[in-house]
C-alpha cells in the first residue's frame, strides 16, 4: 500500500500540493481552489485530434461544472507556449474559447499524480481527479491515449458525489437507474431493530435495499 501511495494519491487522500505554471498564470493547487470542487485532468499532448475533441467537450460543459461550484483544470507535460498556441488555434479554427487553465507540468508532477504509465509511452495518460472543497480526492479515472473520455460522465460524477454527501448512496446510471430512477439509496441498517422496521419507513425491495426520493 505504501508503494502505491508513493506513486499517486488514492481515494480519500489529500490532493498533493502543486505549484504550477498555467495558461492563466501561476497557481497553487489545491490551495487556490479552497472551498470549491475541481476536476484536474491530464491529456497526452497538445495539437492531437483526440485531445482537441476532449477540450472542446469539456468547454461545452463549462457552465454545467460552474453550476456545481466545480472548476476545470487541464494538464500535460507540454510547455506553456504550446498550450497557449493550441488554445489560440481552437478558438480561431473551431470557434471555441477555452476558459479553464491548462497546467504546463513536468515529469515529476505527472509522476506524483500517477499519470505516467511506462507501458503507454512517455506522454501522460488521460487521468481525471475529482477533488472536493476540502482538497480530498474523491474519484479517479484513467483512460488510454486512444480512447477519449465521456465528459457527461464526469459532470454526472461530480453531481453524484455532491448528492451522496448529503443524501445517501447513488445507484448505477443515476439519475436514470433501471430499478429506482433518480432516487437515492438509504444506508443499510446496522442492527436488527432498525432492520425490522426499515420497510415500514421507506420504499424498497428488502430491508437492505431501500430508497427515497431525491431532494432538490
Amino acid at each position: 500500500m505504501e508503494e502505491a501511495k508513493a506513486g499517486m494519491p488514492l481515494l480519500g487522500d489529500a490532493f498533493p500540493e502543486l505549484r504550477v505554471k498555467t495558461t492563466h498564470g501561476p497557481m497553487n493547487i489545491p490551495g487556490d481552489l479552497e472551498g470549491k470542487w475541481f476536476v484536474f485532468f491530464s491529456h497526452p499532448a497538445d495539437f492531437t485530434p483526440v485531445c482537441t475533441t476532449e477540450f472542446v467537450a469539456f468547454q461545452k460543459r463549462y457552465e454545467a461544472f460552474e453550476a456545481l461550484n466545480c472548476k476545470l483544470i487541464g494538464m500535460s507535460v507540454d510547455q506553456i507556449f504550446s498550450h497557449i498556441k493550441w488554445v489560440e488555434w481552437i478558438k480561431s479554427e473551431l470557434g471555441i474559447e477555452i476558459k479553464f487553465p491548462i497546467v504546463a507540468a513536468n515529469d515529476a508532477i505527472a509522476s506524483k499524480l500517477g499519470m505516467l504509465h511506462p507501458g503507454k509511452g512517455s506522454n501522460t495518460v488521460r487521468a481525471v481527479f475529482i477533488v472536493d472543497p476540502e482538497g480530498i480526492v474523491r474519484l479517479i479515472m484513467y483512460y488510454p491515449q486512444e480512447i477519449g473520455r465521456n465528459m457527461d460522465e464526469v459532470v454526472r460524477a461530480v453531481k453524484a458525489l455532491q448528492v451522496s454527501d448529503q443524501q445517501g448512496a447513488i445507484p448505477a446510471g443515476w439519475p436514470e437507474n433501471e430499478l429506482i430512477g433518480d432516487r437515492v439509496i438509504v444506508p443499510p441498517p446496522t442492527n436488527e431493530r432498525d432492520a425490522a422496521k426499515r420497510m415500514k419507513e421507506y420504499e424498497g425491495y428488502d430491508w437492505w435495499f431501500c430508497h427515497k426520493p431525491l431532494e432538490n
